[in-house]
């Protein structure tokens, strides 16, 4: 009977810890603590959006087999995400398509 305890402690662990493959957390435009392994043209492209209009949040970038998903706080402005979302690396563009007739 202890192993169906244990199973359900690890399904509650796989399920409800969050896991992002990266986290960058900003106060006030200066990047105060990251994790992960963030790309170098990332992180700097995100040091320099945060000089220039400073804001305070975490991103966390979430990594699926198949796609590659950034998560805001909700303190990070709207236009300040979209500038972030354009340096970030991974677009999601890993489909293989064919060719245009």
């Amino acid at each position: 009977m202890w192993y169906v305890a244990l199973l359900a402690v690890a399904v509650f662990v796989l399920v409800f810890i969050d896991r992002p493959a990266m986290m960058l957390k900003f106060e006030e435009g200066k990047l105060v603590q990251q994790k992960g392994n963030i790309p170098r043209g990332f992180l700097i492209g995100c040091k320099d959006i945060a000089q220039k209009q400073p804001f305070s949040g975490k991103i966390k970038v979430y990594k699926t087999r198949f796609t590659t998903k950034l998560v805001f706080s909700k303190t990070v402005p709207g236009k300040v995400k979209q500038r972030i979302h354009n340096v970030f690396p991974h677009n999601g563009g890993s489909r293989k398509r064919g060719k245009r007739a």
